[in-house]
């Protein structure tokens, strides 16, 4: 009987165990899991918020750009040496100017350029005697000038890969010509990477033909590398990662580093290659939480970013409508006779408007000289 009992009792003693084990097991493995999975959601969730603060950062960069280039084509001197034909003078001018802003400001790799209203060289900041060359058969961007004479900014394809804000430069109704300000992808690059983020500008190859001066950069798959501050261990693990895999996924984490892709855009619309981003382990913590809508890397708010964006995008500019714009705009076009049921009328429009709505729109259309009327 005795010998009965402790049968039993070592039978459910190995059951015992053998449950025990399987419970553990299962802990186990549901731990390992959940511990995968909340690691996959953490990159994830980092990975979101590096994208939206670099699209804020990169947003951010060409309002500045376009800014600028406006303000600096209000220069009388430079509309002095467009209508004298003085080629020299504007060479002077926009040579004093890049010095200035190289010395006193973040701009070290600024250039500006006069070009003609048919896209050839006036003058450039960085090199004297350019003048005449035809800028038309390595700038397609330009055609769309052609179309519509109004400010543009974007990334765009030429010899080099670089930001470009070009301003139409108008006296009365005369196009003199246009003023454009340029910056190397470098100095974006060096921005982020005080915040902590490695970018690689990657342009597609087929680019190459006519960007000759990048035809001796890495390269990364199909893709050429833009800016020249890169670092070289993460160019080596970069050309050794699955590029299907890192342009189809949210993100690749490789040798303790979160690698990132984005398409890259011309100011067109055109997809031209892929920004790639890459965080250390370090880093990411500076990521994982939110800012409150505050950009990290430019702080200013996202929303007043995409605000500013959104004006300058829209084909309405400060206007609230199109129609409104249409309707200030063609008064100075017409004969005083057929002016004034249209001015009551604009006048009605415009006192709808609030003072810093009026204030935009002034601003907005002082850079082509037109007077609009007095704002009552």
């Amino acid at each position: 009987m005795v010998e009965h009992d402790q049968s039993m009792f070592r039978r459910y003693e190995r059951i015992l165990r053998g449950v025990t084990f399987l419970i553990l097991m299962v802990l186990f493995v549901s731990l390992f899991f959940w511990a995968k999975y909340a690691n996959e959601d953490r990159l994830a969730n980092v990975s979101d918020r590096i994208v939206r603060h670099f699209r804020t950062a990169l947003d951010y960069e060409m309002v500045n750009l376009l800014s600028f280039s406006m303000a600096l084509s209000e220069d009388g001197e430079l509309k002095n040496a467009f209508l004298g034909e003085d080629e020299e003078k504007g060479y002077e001018i926009l040579s004093a100017i890049t010095r200035r802003f190289k010395k006193y400001t973040h701009l070290k790799t600024l250039r500006i350029q006069m070009i003609t209203p048919d896209f050839f060289i006036f003058a450039r900041s960085w090199d004297e005697g350019f003048e005449g060359m035809p800028l038309w058969w390595f700038r397609d961007d330009l055609g769309i000038l052609n179309k519509k004479r109004e400010p543009k900014v974007g990334v765009e394809t030429g010899r080099l890969l670089t930001f470009k804000a070009t301003v139409p430069i108008i006296s009365g109704v005369k196009l003199l010509g246009y003023l454009e300000v340029i910056t190397l992808m470098d100095e974006f690059v060096t921005k982020l990477h005080r915040k902590g983020i490695e970018l690689f500008v990657l342009m597609d190859e087929k680019y190459l033909e006519k960007a000759e001066l990048m035809r001796d950069f890495p390269r990364v798959d199909r893709y050429v590398v833009a800016n020249q501050n890169y670092i070289e261990p993460l160019l080596k693990i970069l050309k050794h990662l699955d590029w299907k895999a890192l342009i189809s996924e949210d993100y690749l984490y490789r040798e303790e580093t979160l690698f990132l892709s984005e398409p890259m855009y011309n100011g067109e619309g055109k997809q031209i290659g892929y920004y790639v981003f890459a965080v250390s382990k370090e880093m990411m913590p500076i990521y994982k939480g939110d800012q409150g809508g505050v950009s990290f890397l430019t702080q200013f708010s996202n929303e007043d970013i995409e605000k500013v964006v959104k004006m300058w995008r829209s084909e309405s500019g400060s206007y609230r409508t199109i129609e409104d714009k249409a309707l200030v705009e063609i008064l100075p076009k017409l004969h005083q006779e057929d002016k004034r049921d249209l001015e009551r009328k604009a006048k009605s429009v415009l006192r709808t408007y609030s003072k810093e709505e009026l204030i935009d729109i002034i601003l907005s259309s002082k850079h082509q000289e037109k007077k609009i009327g007095v704002v009552q």
